[in-house]
């Protein structure tokens, strides 16, 4: 009952802020939590071991609040309002929950000890990252501009390694006033580090600039590799 009336105010702020629908799911959800603290708080505990509590319980804590906000709902008012922040800043949500505990936990360490707030950080620091990763997805797409002189056997082995389609973009550098081609290439998460590794085989001093993009199309869909 105590978590439900704490988070009150934040499902009017996330009503208003966000929409009904956020709202219901928002409070379906901590109903929920509030309803499995109970039922669980009975069954023994699977560890003893604090540090395998904090690591494993920030994975699970993570995909649960995660999967949560992915679907459109939130189970706390820290993360409400790092919803709300999202749009508006350039944090992410697991960042701006991962600051909010940052201050909370700290209080925390006064009354219950530091060393109990210290494992608490470590399990919230394996969350906001477990939560962005289930948020955003693993094969999250990220579009990467590359500039090298040897653009056309970086943009050949792309279509080879990746089998991932290129632009090549028109560029003039602004300091020589130089003429040359920009690669443009859309590539998922997972293959940033294969990519970096393409490119610098052909010029470790080329120019790599990645950014999170939102992509729909039948164009983004990867060819057969040969």
């Amino acid at each position: 009952m105590f978590i439900i009336i704490l988070n009150l105010p934040f499902f009017i702020i996330g009503y208003k802020q966000i929409g009904k629908t956020f709202a219901i799911s928002t409070i379906f959800s901590v109903v929920c939590l509030s309803v499995g603290v109970t039922l669980l708080k009975p069954i023994p505990s699977l560890t003893k071991d604090v540090l395998l509590a904090s690591v494993f319980g920030g994975i699970i804590n993570g995909m649960g609040v995660g999967l949560i906000i992915r679907n459109g709902g939130s189970l706390d008012g820290t993360e409400a309002i790092a919803i709300i922040l999202d749009k508006r800043t350039s944090f992410s949500i697991g960042e701006i929950v991962m600051i909010f505990n940052l201050f909370i936990l700290s209080a925390a360490g006064f009354v219950f000890g530091w060393d109990r707030a210290m494992y608490s950080l470590i399990a919230y620091f394996i969350a906001f990252k477990v939560i962005d990763i289930t948020v955003e997805g693993i094969d999250e797409s990220k579009g990467v501009f590359i500039i090298s002189e040897y653009y056309e056997d970086i943009a050949e082995a792309l279509i080879a390694r990746l089998g991932r389609g290129v632009t090549l973009l028109d560029g003039k550098g602004g300091y020589k006033g130089l003429q040359t081609n920009v690669i443009y290439v859309v590539v998922t998460r997972l293959e940033i580090a294969k990519l970096k590794s393409i490119v610098n085989g052909f010029d470790e001093g080329a120019l790599i600039t990645i950014g999170s993009v939102e992509v729909s199309g039948k164009r983004y869909k990867k060819k057969a590799i040969h």
